[in-house]
């Protein structure tokens, strides 16, 4: 069942108390001609996923919200949503938890980190028929984190920090506009990725980058002009597109 549509940050909003995925609806809207932008919301969900398909733990009390835009850049360029997505994460927590927001750090590609360990993740999901879309995921741990996870997990209220699902969303969807803004569509990347290497977890340290056909350790130098991760090693600069980063001795 859902409640009645209603505004975050003048964005429609339409909260579920159980969804199967935020992004899957979101996705499912978006064949069916939805045109976003659009937040989904949840107080649970029972089919939640992350990257590469994994499983992301849905309990009641954390936050599930997926935002859906239509046509919001070039399709080359929608990859960098996952910065804007993760400054605008940032953004908010720190806004609702002022206290732990100077241990707050972004993880290549898309996680927020709170003292070291995964507080957020982010996924992000297109459809191109019968419009080019994007679905923004977000999935925070307000309450509660899985335990044993292959990255240590933490949760806002272990570190002190009471904040609930829709004050969290209220804070994020302000957050999420004016980092749109400042991206605008693609044009603003250089600022939006300066913003994000400020606040980044291992720049100019040691990480092991983790791909489907190897692994190999390297120093962080930081970000090309479109996004993709530098690792210098022994064999020199390698240019990452895609993969898993653990920083060394947090793994």
């Amino acid at each position: 069942m859902n409640r009645e549509a209603t505004d975050l940050a003048g964005v429609r909003h339409i909260a579920y108390e159980t969804l199967g995925s935020t992004n899957a609806e979101a996705l499912a809207r978006a064949r069916a001609g939805e045109r976003g932008a659009l937040w989904i919301s949840a107080g649970r969900q029972e089919t939640g996923r992350g990257r590469r398909g994994s499983a992301w733990t849905s309990p009641q009390g954390n936050l599930y919200a997926s935002l859906l835009l239509t046509d919001p850049a070039p399709p080359a360029l929608a990859p960098q949503l996952s910065f804007v997505a993760a400054l605008a994460l940032h953004d908010a927590v720190a806004e609702c938890a002022p206290h732990i927001g100077p241990l707050l750090k972004v993880k290549w590609p898309n996680d927020l980190l709170l003292g070291g360990a995964k507080l957020a993740g982010i996924l992000i999901e297109g459809e191109n028929d019968p419009a080019f879309s994007v679905v923004i995921g977000l999935g925070v741990n307000c309450a509660a984190h899985p335990p044993d996870t292959p990255y240590p997990a933490t949760n806002l209220a272990e570190a002190g920090a009471a904040v609930t699902p829709p004050q969290l969303l209220q804070a994020l969807a302000q957050a999420m506009q004016r980092r749109l803004a400042q991206w605008a569509r693609g044009d603003g990347f250089a600022a939006i990725r300066a913003d994000w290497l400020k606040r980044a977890a291992g720049l100019g340290n040691d990480i092991r980058v983790r791909l489907p056909e190897r692994e190999f350790s390297g120093r962080f130098e930081g970000l090309d002009d479109a996004g993709h991760l530098l690792v210098r090693g022994p064999a020199g600069l390698t240019t990452v597109t895609a993969g898993e980063v653990f920083e060394l001795g947090r793994e």
